[in-house]
């Protein structure tokens, strides 16, 4: 055998051991070639009467992160080109073979009629744990960055390799359901706690367990190949077995709003395949996972969660001719929530952090809220205390400016104030070393404005967090117009230092989350204004895409902040920057009723004391003018409103210039807040519906509701020659990487 991708050895006893390690790569991935080894391996072992088993591990520090999806992307590629050559039934026969490959390699490897034992260090997601699973047992090593799972769904896909059929016949089905719905990642313990892994030893044991199941009559047969076996939770049309499926529909149509077909395929393919044999069962996945691959939603999601995030998370804006400058140590001024937070996240990937506030106690009081976060981690056994304490040595809380003097990186983090800001930057600015770049944490203050307070401006840039800082992946790299590469490049290595990821932007107020953001938040104020009831908007928002409605979500940022926002945009930009109708409202709330949102316990919510589940304000009927029949609105054309809003500010902040590459607004719109993920973003929201059919669209809803829906003349030039984001701005994209 010629292997490039693997390593196979045979040992005395006669068991081989397959050894994943493919050159070149951090991180082992299946593609075509790695298929076709396996596929050899496993002929060699199903054929070699001198083999009794075989070990398959990884070389590397993880056992492989699944399938390189640009692999399936080549597949619709290559099916579009087939039907205008060959039709589209020879067309389609070709998709649905190529797409079937891996199910029947892995199906091939479990009838093979020799053991196959995975033995698993570290991370093995979607098509490698499916190989995991067709393998006769599994080991997993007890390293804490040990995780298995099928995350398919987030990328709006399914496990389409066998993962559906396999997990339903080793679970109980209402339980395997939640795991392919929820796609998230496993530790070793709750593996083997749910029945799908065998054993859990230390990583230097792994090989030596697999070894020793084998050498003690470890069989080549799948449970569900025994004629006696049968399903966890019996078959489907039993008692015990349609009990699952009433409460499994409402659980998808709750958690989905039918949004996202890849998990509507998986009822199908649990429940179909749970009545059948398990290769015509696993047809029957095939055959759905051919359609899933297809549709716009995970077309849409795996350019824009998988291969565009790829891409900004490997360093596709930042400037090729700087070094690597990750910094060793940084400054964060500012010790409240948010620069506590980013304290937080600083430490936990290894970097210094001196945490700067007026005084002693304040500074204390900072550092305290990572106390808190790893003592909550420890609670529900995520971390041990002496990682805690590693974590808390690697921060001190000081009022001493002077502590930045040996600091990379500084980010101030303070009031949102233009004062306060300057002050602040002009006291550290006196300690700091003459190549530190200094970072403003802003989330509306430009940042041109700001760095005229900072002698070297072209060291001086944006870095925008989102709250809160330790669960939100986004951060924005806000570009002033002098600020240079090298503050980019130390901008961006920070952010992947601490595993978040990326979006360049130009300044300008707002940015550009935010710009799409207050949308969202606008459009649900005018609706409760027009008398749409309350409940109707929230609903409807999530029924959008949306996590949650656009009035819990202004509780959750704060009423007040918001009406600081329009106080301090009437005032720059005159009033006819800002709707009455939204400033009414927010006065009420704000400045009458003292109604600030979650933060003080009552906003458009109330929030009861006791931490019971929050209820929509009584009060809110009181205050809207008139009073709409709910069963006479158009409930689409207010989901429509809903999202057109933010997609039709993302388009002008292209236009603008905030945004130069559309991988930045998709991204960007799902990680910072939300926005419909099946779309795969704001911008692939209008290239997936056409610009001509979205400029309709805005037109219409600007005849009924004003010229906030009036399409920028960028989306109308679009509209006119057939152009999509993706298409007129590739060369800006390609430039940038």
């Amino acid at each position: 055998m010629n292997l490039k991708n693997f390593r196979f050895d045979v040992d005395g006893d006669g068991i081989a051991v397959l050894t994943w390690d493919m050159p070149d790569r951090s991180m082992n991935v299946i593609t075509q070639d790695v298929i076709a080894e396996l596929s050899e391996v496993i002929e060699k072992v199903a054929s070699d009467a001198g083999i009794k088993g075989c070990v398959i591990t990884s070389g590397k520090s993880n056992f492989s992160g699944g399938a390189d999806l640009t692999m399936l992307e080549g597949f619709g590629s290559q099916l579009a080109a087939k039907i205008n050559e060959e039709g589209y039934e020879k067309a389609m026969q070709f998709f649905f073979d190529a797409t079937r490959s891996l199910s029947l390699l892995y199906r091939r490897l479990e009838t093979s009629g020799k053991p196959f034992v995975a033995a698993i260090d570290g991370v093995a997601l979607g098509g490698a744990f499916e190989l995991a699973l067709a393998c006769h047992y599994r080991v997993l090593s007890d390293n804490p960055k040990t995780r298995v799972g099928l995350p398919e769904v987030k990328v709006g896909l399914f496990p389409g390799a066998g993962g559906t059929q396999r997990i339903a016949r080793l679970m109980q089905t209402g339980d395997a359901l939640q795991m392919l719905f929820k796609g998230d990642q496993l530790r070793a313990p709750a593996a083997k706690s749910m029945g799908l892994v065998h054993e859990v030893a230390p990583a230097a044991e792994i090989v030596a367990k697999a070894k020793a199941w084998i050498s003690a009559g470890g069989k080549g047969v799948a449970p569900w190949d025994d004629p006696k076996f049968k399903p966890p939770s019996g078959r489907v049309f039993s008692a015990q077995g349609m009990m699952v499926w009433a409460a499994a529909n409402a659980i998808y149509r709750r958690e989905t709003q039918d949004n996202y077909p890849a998990i509507k395929a998986i009822l199908h393919t649990v429940y179909e395949g749970l009545q059948l044999p398990m290769d015509l069962a696993l047809k029957v996945e095939s055959r759905w996972f051919a359609k899933i691959l297809r549709s716009p939603e995970a077309r849409a999601m795996i350019r824009t969660l998988f291969v565009s995030m790829g891409e900004l998370n490997k360093g596709a804006r930042r400037p090729a001719n700087q070094p690597p400058m990750a910094p060793k140590k940084i400054a964060v001024v500012g010790a409240g929530f948010m620069g506590a937070s980013i304290a937080y996240v600083s430490a936990r990937a290894g970097i210094d952090v001196v945490l700067i506030d007026k005084d002693q106690e304040s500074a204390d009081k900072g550092k305290q809220l990572s106390h808190k976060l790893m003592t909550d981690m420890i609670t529900k056994g995520r971390a041990k205390t002496a990682e805690r304490d590693a974590l808390l040595a690697h921060i001190e809380a000081t009022p001493d400016y002077a502590k930045v003097a040996d600091c990379q990186l500084v980010i101030e983090a303070v009031f949102e104030d233009r004062a306060v800001k300057a002050e602040v930057t002009k006291k550290i600015e006196q300690y700091l070393k003459p190549d530190a770049i200094f970072a403003s944490n802003t989330s509306t203050l430009p940042i041109t404005s700001l760095a005229e307070n900072f002698s070297r401006q072209n060291d001086f840039i944006g870095i925008h967090f989102f709250s809160p800082v330790e669960k939100m992946m986004l951060v924005e790299v806000i570009l002033g117009k002098k600020t240079g590469d090298k503050a980019l490049a130390m901008a961006l290595d920070f952010v992947r230092a601490i595993n978040k990821t990326p979006i360049v932007v130009n300044d300008s107020r707002g940015f550009f989350a935010n710009r799409c953001v207050l949308n969202y938040i606008l459009e649900g104020h005018l609706m409760l204004m027009e008398g749409v009831p309350a409940a109707m908007i929230e609903n409807l928002g999530r029924k959008a895409g949306m996590p949650v409605g656009p009035l819990s979500l202004n509780d959750e940022v704060a009423l007040d902040l918001g009406w600081k926002i329009l106080q301090a945009a009437k005032k720059d930009l005159g009033p006819q920057a800002v709707d009455p109708n939204q400033e009414k409202l927010l006065e009420e709330m704000v400045v009458k009723q003292n109604r600030l949102g979650r933060k003080n316990g009552k906003g458009f919510y109330d929030y009861p004391a006791d931490k019971g589940p929050k209820k929509l304000w009584p009060g809110l009927a009181a205050l809207q003018p008139k009073h709409l029949d709910p069963d006479t609105l158009d409930k689409e054309e207010l989901k429509q409103r809903l999202l057109v809003t933010q997609a039709l500010e993302a388009a002008r902040t292209v236009e603008d210039h905030v945004i130069v590459d559309p991988r930045e607004a998709d991204v960007g719109s799902i990680l910072g807040f939300g926005f419909a993920p099946f779309t795969g973003g704001v911008l692939s929201l209008i290239d997936g519906m056409g610009a001509r059919a979205f400029v309709a669209l805005c037109q219409k809803l600007e005849s009924k509701y004003g010229p906030r829906f009036k399409p920028n003349p960028l989306l109308l030039d679009m509209a006119a020659k057939g152009d999509t984001f993706y298409g007129r701005f590739g060369a800006q994209k390609k430039a940038a990487a």
